[in-house]
């Protein structure tokens, strides 16, 4: 895969994303103060030794619609400090933008996800077009291909895919990718265009090691989440790791998706969320051998010029904390 497998098993959902669904979100937001506290256990409290960039986390998804606020304040506290909130179609492009537009530190990304490519019409071009002209959007995505489920046909893919090329060399803008048992067509599609785009990002990289030097040849970053505190099946990331190039590599939750397996505590709902991305540097930085406050640093550094997001006081403010 390389992007967010919106089919896991169910322990691992909050609540599965559904192909033509979509999300049914709530205005109102609950006091903070009522679920700050209580809703990570104490255990689960880790704040990072430097602020961090989440490069993909799904916050306009139902789940939040409660308790984003106070979602956002964990968050804080934990020193993830910048959220890029991921478009996977029109309305949660839009949505991510509302966000983003109202609250301190967050960013959007608009495009739409292989699963939705059927839908992909000369309309929803010039929507997406139109989105990527907001300052709030500082990527094209998400979009790729998805030959593992096909909920749309890999042509319909390959068409929506294309499209959105265009619409990121015609933008500037970076592109947020999501592959899945797709990686050969990817690496080919991606190579014709490769001279006229900036820069593109396969976000939650999964897949194995021929893939990732395809990407790496074709000078992409790589976004890494909490498939590698999976012990059933992010063994293979464990030995890649170190093969990412520290100044390629990013970091990101795929909230409410991809909960950390390796958790000291039980977390109720098993939803993920922006709070939790230190235990997973934390994993990343122990399989790459490097301390975690180097790691937090690096990918900080490296997504803030990727997404060139303005300068943020809190790198220069904090203080890092003990290993």
């Amino acid at each position: 895969m390389a992007g967010s497998p919106w089919s896991r098993s169910p322990e691992y959902n909050a609540a599965p994303r559904r192909p033509g669904l979509q999300d049914q979100r709530s205005s109102t937001l609950v006091d903070p103060i009522e679920t700050f506290d209580d809703f990570l256990p104490e255990a689960l409290r880790r704040r990072s030794p430097a602020p961090l960039v989440d490069i993909g986390a799904n916050l306009t998804h139902a789940s939040f619609a409660r308790d984003l606020e106070a979602v956002l304040a964990r968050a804080r506290a934990a020193n993830v400090t910048t959220l890029i909130l991921t478009g996977t179609d029109r309305e949660h492009a839009e949505q991510a933008v509302e966000l983003a537009r109202r609250l301190p530190g967050l960013y959007a990304t608009a495009g739409v996800h292989p699963h939705d490519a059927s839908r992909w019409d000369a309309a929803l071009e010039r929507a997406m077009g139109e989105l990527h002209r907001q300052p709030e959007v500082v990527a094209v995505g998400e979009c790729g291909l998805d030959f593992n489920r096909n909920f749309s046909t890999p042509a319909e893919q390959e068409r929506a895919f294309e499209a959105q090329l265009g619409l990121a060399v015609e933008s500037g803008k970076p592109l947020f990718l999501h592959e899945r048992d797709a990686g050969r067509r990817m690496r080919e599609m991606l190579h014709a265009w490769r001279d006229d785009l900036t820069a593109a990002v396969v976000h939650c990289f999964t897949a194995d090691r021929a893939t990732l030097h395809g990407y790496l040849d074709l000078d992409l970053h790589i976004g890494l989440t909490g498939w590698l505190c999976d012990e059933r099946r992010g063994h293979h990331l464990r030995e890649l790791v170190g093969e990412i190039p520290l100044a390629r590599l990013m970091v990101e939750t795929d909230c409410p998706y991809l909960l950390p397996r390796h958790l000291p505590a039980k977390l109720k709902g098993r939803r993920h969320e922006p709070a939790l991305l230190p235990w997973i540097v934390r994993e990343i930085a122990h399989w790459r051998g490097i301390a975690e406050l180097e790691l937090a640093r690096a990918t900080t550094t490296t997504a803030r010029a990727f997404f060139r997001l303005p300068a943020d006081q809190t790198q220069h403010d904090a203080q890092p904390e003990e290993q």
